[in-house]
C-alpha cells in the first residue's frame, strides 16, 4: 500500500506532468492545452512527439533535455517545459533551448534557402518570474522579436510563452474558458479529492482517469512516488534557503544567498548539474563550497 494520501497525481512533478503531456496515448490532452493557450490565434490538430533529449555540436557541449517536444502538422515545433523553482538565467535558458529545434532544421544540400518552420517555447513557471517587462496582472506573457520604435512583431516564426501559474487564484466556480480549467488542473489537481462540476468536460474524461494513482502498476507508482520526492526535496530545499540566505546575506547581497541555496542542495545530495540550474552557479562555484 503506498503511502501518498492524494488521489490524483501532481502536474507539477516530472512524472505527473510527462505522463499527462509526453505521451503519444495522451496527445489529445497536449493538443487540447496547446489550442487552448493560442485560443485560435493558433490551431493544432495533430502532434508528433520527437526525441526530447539534444546534444550541442561536440562532446563539450552543453545538452538540452526537453519535458515535451513534438512537432504540429504544419512543421511548427512546440518545446514544452514546466518549472518549479526561479532560476537567475532562466530567460538565456530559454534562447538556448530555442535554438536546438532552430538548428535541427538546417539542411545539408547546397540549395537550402534557410527557411525555418516555427518554434515556440512554452514554460509552465510555478513561481511568479518578477520580469519588469511583464504586464504584472497578467499571466500569460507572449515574447516575440519586434522593433522597439514601431513595437510591429519583425519575426514571427519565434514565440517564447510564459505563463506564470503560481499566479493563477480563480476558484472551481469561477472557471469560465477552457483555458482557465487547464491553469487550475495544473496548480491544483493534487489537491482534489473528486473531479469538480467545472471540469465534467469530455476533454478532461481522460485526464482523470490518467491522473488517479489507484490504478497505477506497482512500477508506475514507485515512478511517481520518486518524482514526488524529488519535487518536495527541492521545494522545501530552495523555500528554507533564500529564507536563511535573505537573514545571512542580507551584507553581500544575492551572491551570498545563491551560495546558501547551493550548499543546502549539495547538503540534501542535489546533483551539481540540478545546483548549477536552480542557482546560476557554476560547477566550479558549486565544487567550492
Amino acid at each position: 500500500m503506498n503511502g501518498i494520501e492524494e488521489r490524483y497525481i501532481s502536474l507539477l512533478t516530472d512524472f505527473g506532468f510527462k505522463r499527462i503531456f509526453g505521451t503519444a496515448p495522451n496527445k489529445e490532452l497536449l493538443i487540447n492545452f496547446l489550442n487552448s493557450l493560442f485560443d485560435g490565434k493558433q490551431v493544432i490538430k495533430d502532434v508528433k512527439y520527437l526525441n526530447t533529449e539534444h546534444f550541442g555540436d561536440n562532446a563539450s557541449a552543453h545538452k538540452a533535455i526537453f519535458d515535451v517536444y513534438c512537432e504540429g502538422d504544419d512543421g511548427e515545433k512546440f518545446i514544452v517545459e514546466m518549472q518549479n523553482a526561479y532560476q537567475d538565467f532562466f530567460k538565456d535558458r530559454s534562447l538556448f533551448y530555442s535554438t536546438f529545434p532552430i538548428r535541427e532544421q538546417a539542411k545539408k544540400s547546397a540549395d537550402w534557402d534557410f527557411k525555418l518552420s516555427r518554434v515556440y517555447t512554452v514554460a509552465l513557471l510555478n513561481f511568479d518570474m518578477k520580469e519588469d517587462a511583464f504586464d504584472k496582472k497578467e499571466i500569460t506573457h507572449t515574447v516575440k522579436l519586434c522593433d522597439i520604435k514601431t513595437n510591429k512583431v519583425f519575426y514571427k516564426k519565434l514565440d517564447f510563452i510564459y505563463v506564470e501559474i503560481a499566479k493563477f487564484k480563480k476558484k472551481e466556480d469561477e472557471l469560465e474558458t477552457l483555458y482557465d480549467k487547464w491553469l487550475f488542473v495544473l496548480k491544483n489537481l493534487y489537491k482534489l479529492e473528486s473531479r469538480p462540476k467545472a471540469l465534467r468536460d469530455k476533454v478532461f474524461d481522460r485526464l482523470f482517469k490518467e491522473a488517479e494513482i489507484a490504478t497505477f502498476t506497482p512500477e508506475e507508482l514507485r515512478e511517481y512516488e520518486d518524482s514526488l520526492k524529488a519535487y518536495r526535496d527541492i521545494k522545501n530545499s530552495i523555500d528554507s534557503a533564500r529564507r536563511e540566505g535573505r537573514a545571512e546575506g542580507r551584507a553581500e547581497g544575492h551572491a551570498e544567498e545563491k551560495k546558501v541555496i547551493a550548499r543546502k542542495m549539495k547538503s540534501k545530495g542535489f546533483s551539481a548539474a540540478d545546483i548549477s540550474e536552480m542557482t546560476g552557479l557554476t560547477d566550479e562555484e558549486i565544487e567550492t563550497l
